[in-house]
C-alpha cells in the first residue's frame, strides 16, 4: 500500500512519519501481546486475561475483597462488563458478591479460597509469559524508559477530576 500524506488542513498536526511508524508498532506490539496472554491463559488457566487482572486485584486488596466500583476503575473496564465477568468467575466459584456493610446499594467482589488458589496456580505460567513476551528483550534501562514513557501517558489519559468521562466512571 502506497504511503498516503496528508496536507495540514484545518490545523490538524498529522503523525510524522517517524511517529507514525512508532504508533503502527505500538498498535501492533500491544494487540500481540494482549493475545499472546490471552492464548496463554485461557490454555493453563482456562479464563482470559482481564479475569486474571480481576483476581490479582482482589489478591492484593485487605480481605481479598473490594467494592465492585472501585474494581472496575483499577481494572479499567466498564461497570456492565465488571458484571459480567465477575458473574463467570462466581460461575467457576472463584469469586463471590457480598452487600456492602457500608452502602446498601453497592456490592464487594470477594476473591475466594478457590480462586486465589486458581490464581496461585496459573501466576507462574503467566508471569513467564509476560517475562518472555517482553522483559527478556528489553535491556534494564528499556524496561525504565518504558515504564516512565507508559506513566506519562497513562497519567494524561486519566485525569484527576471526578467529572471525567471515562468508562470506568460511568
Amino acid at each position: 500500500m502506497e504511503h498516503m500524506t496528508m496536507a495540514p488542513t484545518g490545523g490538524t498536526r498529522w503523525l510524522s512519519d517517524d511517529e507514525q511508524s512508532v504508533w503502527r508498532a505500538y498498535l501492533q506490539a500491544t494487540t500481540l501481546l494482549e493475545d499472546h496472554l490471552d492464548r496463554q491463559l485461557q490454555r493453563d488457566a482456562g479464563m482470559p486475561h482481564i479475569y486474571y487482572g480481576l483476581l490479582v486485584q482482589l489478591s492484593q486488596a485487605p480481605r481479598r475483597q473490594m467494592r465492585m466500583t472501585q474494581l472496575a476503575k483499577d481494572v479499567k473496564i466498564t461497570r456492565s462488563r465488571l458484571s459480567h465477568a465477575v458473574a463467570r468467575l462466581e460461575r467457576n466459584g472463584w469469586v463471590r458478591r457480598e452487600d456492602c456493610p457500608s452502602d446498601k446499594r453497592g456490592q464487594n467482589a470477594v476473591l475466594t479460597d478457590e480462586g486465589y488458589e486458581m490464581l496461585r496456580r496459573s501466576a507462574p505460567g503467566h508471569v513467564r509469559a509476560v517475562r518472555q513476551a517482553m522483559f527478556d528483550r528489553l535491556t534494564p534501562e528499556q524496561v525504565r524508559s518504558f515504564g516512565e514513557i507508559m506513566q506519562i501517558i497513562a497519567t494524561g489519559l486519566e485525569p484527576d477530576g471526578t467529572d471525567a468521562d471515562l468508562p470506568w466512571l460511568r
